[in-house]
């Protein structure tokens, strides 16, 4: 019976075939996946390079180097590599999604907007897309938006407690006290832990309607 292969054994042997053709670009991206299951990120991101440098359209090449680049929190480079992504296959839905996370962490709020769009019209059952999506709209003071794109989250997710979580901060922002304080007691229950000082500023509104 012949033994499942090691990783390392795997690494060595991507590494003997790139020795003996070193354009190949499935080696090199079965190396990437490879170094970055062990957590070798700068090493897996050069293996992916090269991947991508010898086979300019490795859709799977330019996700892998998204998700590095969002591990290492480096923002720039997580637009970079998921535009290619959605440039080489333009219905990759979570690529659009990436790319609105990213956006909306630069605070550039529109093209988050237009991104996080874009993956929830070719894919609407992505809800963390939803609840980006509620807080790029907050981030450009549309809290109307904010609380519509909410409800219809929760309308078809209504045990996502994040969802819960932002649109009950969609309400706050609207100055909708009872709404925002129903939303999140409603994230409480279902295990969501809420930023202890939205808290403490939904609390004297409790007082007002108990």
């Amino acid at each position: 019976m012949k033994t499942p292969q090691g990783a390392e054994e795997f690494i060595a042997e991507q590494k003997q075939q790139l020795s003996e053709n070193p354009e190949c670009a499935n080696s090199s991206y079965n190396l990437g996946v490879a170094l970055m299951q062990q957590g070798k990120l700068d090493d897996a991101i050069g293996a992916f390079n090269d991947a991508i440098g010898n086979s300019a359209r490795m859709f799977e090449g330019y996700v892998n180097l998204g998700y590095i680049y969002f591990q290492k929190g480096d923002l720039e480079h997580v637009v970079f590599a998921n535009e290619k992504a959605v440039e080489i296959e333009p219905r990759y839905a979570r690529g659009y999604a990436n790319l609105g996370f990213a956006h909306l962490q630069m605070e550039q709020a529109d093209k988050a907007i237009q991104a996080l769009e874009k993956a929830l019209e070719l894919n609407p059952k992505i809800v963390q897309a939803w609840a980006n999506l509620i807080n790029a709209y907050l981030q450009s003071d549309n809290e109307d938006k904010a609380v519509e794109t909410g409800e219809k989250l929760i309308a078809f997710a209504p045990e996502f407690a994040l969802g819960h979580n932002n649109l009950a901060f969609a309400y706050y922002c609207r100055n909708d006290f009872t709404k925002a304080i129903e939303h999140v007691d409603r994230a409480v229950s279902l295990g969501f832990e809420v930023h202890p000082e939205f808290l403490n500023q939904l609390e004297p509104y409790r007082e007002k309607t108990s």
